[in-house]
């Protein structure tokens, strides 16, 4: 009953259509009429439309299953059917489906495909282009409309083009625009990508030609020019390629990124698993041949079937990669394929390794047939020496200079890592650096290109230690002295025993002559005893500030004096050593500074006392060997020593070494510094002297002892900075 429910619905809805009969109220445009024309390997739509429409409808295309689909606002489908059947090219057939207040119109494909649009009158005019395979040939105009362009207030403008190298070693172009309703064109045109800004202006010092082969990307070049009122970026890949375009707000993205051929895939890229158009098929008992010549061309491949090839299959697959329904194929019925560029070779496994085996037996005979001869090579930057040596598959290592390379028929057990055939040899000029080599055509190739690899200009690394040292010394010291001077005599106890102190006044003489008598006048030196009394507390330094205090009575019999000594101080001092090398790419480079320290040994054998002096080195070292990164940072292996002698703690004249010794492998930027390791130690002493029991009283006791704290801080950081030096022996 649903069913007959929706014949009738629909046949009324037709009937309604075909009389003007409008049932939707809110269409304000209507699709009349969609006719569908096939030229060459392009497909064209005329959507013919009740009114003409202000700009093209809003499209998407969907990859798997590959369909494209356009929106028409406000329009209503006056067709009278919602499908049809087309067959022409990859387009299958069209759906027509309104849904809530438009229209949507999708094109069901079988392969992916470009497309472009335009207005003519009332009509839109749809082309359809297969999507190009890199190396495939071009067809002009093919385009996918990345971004429909979006009135604004302001005209679109670029505001800059930046390359950059991506993670996995990406071409990136990144362009900045001034808004988000840029209408963008993309499409491979020959051997380049092209992409269309409309409607789009260019600032003078952006039409430009970027180089950026020092990228190491898939990139060659960038172009930005203007074009009439657009402006076109062309992008210059290299080698198999393929691309991938977004956009985030302002900024338009392109990736370029290389493809690495695997032979043993049908169809090329970086995704993992099966790439190939999705297709269904229900294969009953079929021919095989006729199977893989269908799979062959949805792939777009050329195909050499072997006539060994035969039998029937039946396969009921739905939604199926067609590259995954050709390795199915293979497995049931033993076959296999060599690949070579855009052609393929399918032949039943045997077939093939008998085959390929006659090729490697035919190509060994002609090697051992095939006549030698002679090339030199000059030689820049390796010796000829140890290339000789490589060529005969010897280590570099112990290479005697001026020393021709031997043949490997003396070296069997190296033959397998010979680049030289069975019956080449090598020979080298150590005098003039030419290697000369005697062997066949083609392996003569294989060493020009290996020493084309080889030869050439280490690049160089400046590298920059900073040691620095900190040290932060602490002394404070604090004590009293207490002194007690008595004129009177005291005894203690009545045992007669005191404390006696006195002064000493010496006498005077004159003497007169008168008549030859001398008369001599004067008074005998005195010796006055004063008895005193005197107390000595702990000692302290004579450095720092003091402070003393005396108390006595009105008649200076009794005096009093308490001397408090206090000392503090701090000291801060830095030493900073600079080591800097020169090295080559991938070459240990060791730089050193200091001295050496003699150390006497005395040793006694049969009475008889021998001393002997040996030196032991103090110095600052740094060992560096760097390696440039395809990314442009530098990968350091680093030794660093610090080393100097302590004579404060020498031992019988013989100081101890102190050292401090970094070893680490990092990685830094170009230019960029890094603390690659820091020694902190703090030292902490407290010392106190005091008068036995009066110097634990509390809160006087401070006056009956000293005290004498002692500090010391220091720190090592080493700081790396590496610099690339470029070919004109600039820093880059």
């Amino acid at each position: 009953m649903k069913f007959i429910y929706r014949v009738l619905l629909r046949a009324l809805t037709g009937v309604l259509l075909l009389a003007g009969v409008s049932t939707h109220a809110w269409a304000a445009n209507a699709i009349e009429a969609i006719n569908v024309a096939q030229q060459g390997s392009d497909v064209t739509l005329r959507i013919d439309l009740k009114d003409a429409l202000s700009a093209p409808p809003a499209g998407f295309a969907v990859a798997n299953p590959a369909k494209i689909a356009f929106d028409f606002p406000l329009t209503a489908n006056a067709l009278g059917k919602t499908s049809q059947q087309v067959n022409e090219g990859d387009l299958r057939s069209l759906n027509v489906v309104e849904v809530s207040d438009r229209t949507r119109l999708v094109l069901n494909l079988l392969h992916s495909m470009n497309y472009r649009t335009r207005l003519e009158g009332k009509s839109l005019y749809v082309t359809l282009s297969p999507v190009l395979v890199p190396g495939a040939a071009p067809t002009a105009g093919a385009a996918t409309r990345f971004v429909e362009e979006t009135a604004v207030g302001n005209a679109h403008a670029i505001r800059d083009v930046v390359f950059r190298r991506g993670k996995s070693g990406e071409g990136r172009v990144v362009v900045d625009l001034s808004d988000a309703g840029t209408g963008i064109d993309i499409r491979q045109q020959g051997s380049s990508l092209v992409v269309d800004f409309i409607k789009t202006a260019l600032p003078q010092h952006l039409a430009r030609k970027l180089d950026v082969l020092d990228f190491a990307t898939p990139v060659e070049g960038v172009e930005t020019r203007s074009l009439g009122e657009n402006v076109r970026m062309t992008i210059t890949p290299k080698g198999l390629w393929e691309h991938n375009a977004y956009q985030s707000d302002n900024q338009f993205v392109v990736e370029v990124r290389q493809i690495i051929e695997d032979p043993n895939k049908l169809v090329q890229g970086s995704k993992i698993g099966y790439q190939g158009p999705r297709v269904s098929i229900n294969y009953q008992n079929g021919d095989v041949r006729a199977l893989l010549r269908l799979m062959a061309e949805e792939l777009g491949l050329n195909a050499v079937i072997s006539e060994t090839v035969s039998g029937f299959t039946t396969l009921v697959l739905k939604d199926v990669p067609a590259d995954q329904v050709i390795d199915i194929i293979f497995q049931q019925k033993g076959l296999d394929m060599r690949k070579k560029g855009n052609i393929i070779m399918i032949a039943p496994r045997d077939e093939i390794a008998t085959r390929e085996k006659q090729d490697f037996e035919s190509k060994q005979q002609i090697s051992e047939l095939e006549p030698l001869k002679m090339e030199q090579f000059t030689l820049n930057y390796q010796k000829a020496v140890d290339v000789a040596r490589l060529l005969n598959g010897l280590s570099v290592t112990g290479a005697q200079g001026g020393a021709a390379a031997q043949p490997a028929a003396a070296n069997a057990n190296s033959a397998a890592q010979r680049i030289l055939s069975k019956r080449g040899s090598a020979v080298a000029d150590p005098q003039s650096n030419i290697l000369f080599v005697h062997d066949i055509p083609s392996k003569l190739e294989e060493i020009n290109a290996f020493i084309k690899t080889i030869d050439v200009g280490a690049r160089q690394v400046l590298i920059e230690a900073r040691v620095v040292e900190a040290s932060d010394d602490f002394n404070k010291s604090l004590g009293t002295k207490l002194g007690l001077i008595n004129s009177r005599s005291v005894q203690l106890g009545g045992s007669g025993v005191g404390f006696v102190g006195g002064s000493y006044s010496p006498g005077t003489a004159a003497a007169t002559f008168k008549d030859g008598v001398a008369t001599v006048t004067g008074t005998a030196p005195s010796l006055t005893q004063t008895p005193m009394m005197g107390v000595n507390l702990p000692s302290y330094t004579s450095e720092g500030g003091s402070l003393a205090f005396s108390l006595f009575n009105s008649s200076l019999t009794r005096i009093l004096n308490l001397e408090i000594a206090a000392l503090q101080s701090d000291g801060i001092g830095k030493l900073i050593s600079s080591p800097r090398v020169i090295t080559a790419n991938n070459v240990k480079a060791k730089i050193e500074d200091g001295t050496e320290i003699p150390y006497v040994t005395t040793t006694n054998s049969g009475g008889v006392t021998t001393q002997t002096v040996a030196f032991k080195p103090a110095k600052l070292s740094l060992e560096a060997t760097p390696q440039i990164t395809p990314e442009g940072t530098v990968k350091m292996a680093l030794l660093i020593k610090k080393e100097e002698a302590d004579w404060t703690r020498a031992v019988l004249g013989n100081p101890p070494i102190k050292s401090s010794v970094v070893e680490t492998n990092v990685v830094v930027e170009n230019g960029g510094t890094v603390v690659v390791g820091g020694v902190y130690i703090t030292n902490q002493q407290t010392s106190v002297e005091k008068v036995p029991l009066l110097g634990d009283l509390p809160l006087l006791g401070w006056m009956f002892k000293y005290k004498n704290d002692l500090g010391s801080r220091r720190e090592l950081l080493i700081f790396i900075t590496p610099r690339v030096i470029s070919e004109k022996m600039r820093l880059e």
